[in-house]
């Protein structure tokens, strides 16, 4: 089957491969799963038909993702933020101003983190075959400890690329495909057309620490989840914990061991439509059902400010509390943040993504240390309510609880921080439990490594 047209879309720097197949009344945004491409050897076998069935009820938006395919092998390992500013850049590209996601194995975490994030974008989503975190937890004892993937990947690492490395993994993820020799062939050239080993290992790398877990409550769109009951490479407790956990989602099990979407054109298209039709058809594709998105909340305040007032006398202080303001105003806008509200020498801003908002901390703090300042910075990912356009609820509440605890000089992180900046390249160090006044329970938090956070230029 012949593949279609391939255009770019840009995304900060890097060039983002994308097609558009068929002519539905509703946009389906197809994110593919580990280091497969969606265009080109992807319609030369058996994944054609999958996507020709997705593209025959609705218009499909294809893109490779970056550091894969088509797309530019740009610099470092994306992390899922950096990944969602690309669904969003295609999605621009082709005018789609909402649509469903629908999110295959790896993709599922990317999916799941964006419905929560942009619900004003998603009408739907539809997760098969994934799971919601490659971190071993109490409550998720499915994924590897990562002892064990260090293993696996100084196991695999001489291997990648080779025709036994390929031919395996085909049997992993379609054994119902493994005997057939063109089926083999078509898949060994899809694989090494769609990532080189380097990618592969750079991706697997980013990969181990995905964790969003926390996000999955936060969903408030129609959700689908379908998973195959003998998948051996998600299992079918995975696709049951995350339906269990985000907000009225449907499971829709299969029966059978395939993990490929590729290998399912008519289960995956006939359940993605008749979920999709149903929303359509009420008419509530375009309804925003809900006030809440998920969100990262910035705290920082000045150490010290009373004795420098007393310091500098009235105007001084005034005159550097100005200087103090725009400094951390501009780190504000190069790093997309939003400033809900300033209190005294204080500032309060919201993010739509953690590894940005950190960032912009340690930048805020790097700058105002030039006018002999240092400051505190809090930082928290939840669910927030959207009340007059600024966030609010108990997430607010914890990220300032947060800023409390850390010292001169230091961005603390609650634990759902670190767990969803996984490839972002930032380093922590425990700082210890907490128990946060007027918040439940205890709480794990984390001290940035500064020097492991590469500010350079911002993805917006």
């Amino acid at each position: 089957m012949e593949a279609p047209e391939v255009r770019f879309a840009k995304s900060g720097d890097v060039s983002i491969a994308f097609s558009v197949i068929g002519d539905g009344p509703f946009d389906l945004v197809f994110v593919s799963g580990w280091v497969l491409s969606a265009l080109e050897s992807a319609w030369e076998g058996p994944a054609a038909d999958t996507l020709s069935k997705l593209a025959s009820f609705s218009r499909l938006i294809l893109f490779d993702k970056r550091g894969t395919g088509l797309s530019d092998r740009a610099t470092g390992i994306p992390d899922l933020e950096t990944r969602m500013d690309d669904i969003r850049a295609v999605m621009d590209a082709v005018g789609s101003k909402r649509a469903a996601i629908l999110g295959v194995s790896e993709g599922g975490p990317m999916t799941i983190l964006f419905a929560a994030t942009y619900p004003e974008r998603t009408a739907a989503a539809i997760l098969y075959g994934a799971g919601a975190s490659n971190v071993r937890a109490e409550d998720y004892p499915w994924a590897l400890t990562q002892e064990e993937w260090a293993d696996l990947i100084r196991r695999e690492a001489p291997r990648m690329g080779t025709k036994e490395w390929l031919d395996e993994k085909l049997e992993l993820f379609a054994p119902s495909l493994a005997r057939d020799e063109q089926a083999k062939r078509w898949w060994r050239r899809w694989v090494l057309t769609s990532a080189s080993p380097g990618a592969v290992m750079a991706l697997r790398q980013m990969n181990r620490e995905i964790d969003v877990r926390h996000a999955l409550p936060a969903i408030r769109v129609p959700t689908l989840v379908i998973h195959p009951v003998g998948d051996e490479v998600s299992r079918i407790e995975e696709g049951r914990y995350i339906a269990e956990r985000i907000p009225g989602a449907e499971l829709v099990e299969l029966p059978g061991e395939d993990h490929g979407w590729w290998v399912r054109p008519e289960e995956i298209a006939r359940e993605a439509e008749r979920f999709l039709r149903g929303i359509w058809d009420r008419g509530e594709w375009d309804l925003v059902e809900s006030e809440r998105v998920l969100a990262t909340v910035l705290f920082t305040d000045i150490v010290g400010s009373t004795a420098k007032l007393a310091e500098l006398g009235d105007r001084r202080w005034r005159e550097l509390l100005q200087r103090h303001h725009a400094l951390v105003r501009r780190q504000l806008v190069r790093f997309s943040g939003r400033e809900i509200d300033t209190a005294g020498d204080g500032f309060f801003a919201s993010f739509d993504g953690p590894a940005r908002a950190i960032r912009c901390a340690c930048a805020i703090s790097e700058v105002v240390s030039e006018l002999g300042l240092k400051v505190r910075a809090g930082l928290h990912t939840g669910e927030c309510e959207i009340v007059e356009g600024k966030v609010g609820g108990i997430a607010v509440h914890i990220g300032a609880r947060v800023a409390a605890e850390a010292a001169p000089g230091e961005v603390l992180v609650s634990s759902t921080v670190k767990d969803l900046v996984a490839g972002s390249g930032i380093g922590f160090r425990e700082h210890g439990e907490f128990e946060l006044k007027g918040v439940p329970g205890e709480w794990r938090l984390y001290s940035v490594e500064l020097g492991s956070v590469q500010l350079g230029a911002a993805i917006g």
